[in-house]
């Protein structure tokens, strides 16, 4: 029996009581592939890109990380506890 995930697939902290699960390449798309991730880390990757650009311009969380928006996202939620929550706000 495995136990649960240790850590955020996005941000690499250690993951919180709520656990989150997302489609790499999207599954609109195709994708199957999930890992594990904080809510507010999800709620991060899909207010910064739509399911056709995690597609054709994100397609693994290595790309996905070299975003701007993303790269200052987890540099700030990286002293954050496990269950830290803050509102989204979508790019514009």
């Amino acid at each position: 029996m495995s136990g649960a995930p240790a850590a955020c697939a996005l941000c690499g902290r250690a993951l919180g009581r709520r656990i989150e699960w997302h489609h790499v390449l999207p599954k609109s798309r195709g994708g199957r592939e999930t890992v594990p991730l904080h809510p507010i880390c999800h709620r991060a990757i899909h207010a910064s890109a739509t399911n056709a650009e995690l597609a054709r311009l994100y397609p693994t969380l290595e790309a996905l990380r070299e975003r701007d928006d993303i790269r200052r996202f987890v540099a700030w939620i990286a002293d954050k506890p496990p269950d830290f929550h803050a509102p989204t706000r979508k790019r514009s």
